[in-house]
């Protein structure tokens, strides 16, 4: 009896974590148009600098690494350090921890590894992010005037706004079948942007594409490394197989 209360005792403690996950909101995640294209990422580059960069640092990627985007060091220098003197710095900002949290009530988050720390059962972090940053709508209820669809009453404000223009929301609510009830966001746009619906969308893909490769950036080395490793084991599997056939063939 004891022995099967401890069973039942160490089950629940390792499915616990899993079902606190599976308990939470469902998420609707766009797929994001992940490149690995020089020209997507260095103009994610650009768009983290000139939009992202002022609050949130990425303090784990140096300058010098962009270099293995298809920038120059000298392209670097004029283009994209603005917070920063020497090129083997750290992307970090000039803003305080203790000052940014009184002025928007928690610090910004670092986002060298943002686009592997949001992934989730319900998609990749590119997958969320690519959402997130498409999914502004105005709220006057927010001291920002903003809130996200997939981040309820989030503090950032929408820095890609002139981009993209002013999303309003159509808010339902519907019953969950358990006494509850679930709230669906629908959003649609108002005041245009400078850029199109799918310029915009673009512009998205490219910002999420630099934080992806920021996250990882010998992703695509060490995928290539495992297809080569792959690939001689398999070789190697065969070779084996045949001297072990040769060994033994005058064995009975």
């Amino acid at each position: 009896m004891r022995m099967n209360a401890m069973k039942k005792l160490l089950t629940a403690l390792l499915f616990a974590p899993l079902l606190a996950v599976a308990s939470g909101p469902e998420l609707h995640l766009d797929k994001a148009p992940v490149s690995t294209e020089p020209a997507a990422l260095q103009n994610g580059a650009k768009l983290f600098v000139n939009y992202c960069l002022n609050c949130h640092g990425a303090s784990y990627m140096r300058y010098n690494r962009l270099q293995q985007i298809g920038l120059s060091e000298q392209m670097i220098k004029d283009n994209l350090m603005f917070t920063a003197d020497k090129i083997g710095e750290p992307m970090r900002i000039a803003m305080q921890r203790d000052e940014a949290k009184a002025w928007f009530g928690a610090a910004p988050p670092d986002l060298t590894v943002v686009a592997r720390s949001r992934a989730s059962e319900f998609g990749s972090g590119a997958d969320w992010l690519y959402t997130y940053l498409r999914g502004f709508y105005r709220d006057s209820e927010r001291p920002t005037g903003w809130n996200n669809v997939v981040f309820e009453n989030v503090g950032m404000p929408h820095v890609l706004y002139e981009l993209q223009g002013e999303q309003i929301a159509k808010i339902s609510e519907h019953d969950d079948g358990h006494g509850g009830k679930t709230k669906e966001i629908h959003i649609e746009q108002g005041k245009p942007g400078k850029m199109s619906k799918e310029e915009y969308d673009k512009a998205a893909a490219d910002l999420v594409s630099f934080l992806t490769w920021m996250g990882e950036p010998m992703a695509e080395t060490r995928k290539s490394i495992g297809t080569f490793v792959i690939a001689f084991l398999g070789l190697l599997f065969v070779l084996s197989y045949l001297l072990k056939k040769n060994y033994w063939k005058d064995i009975h």
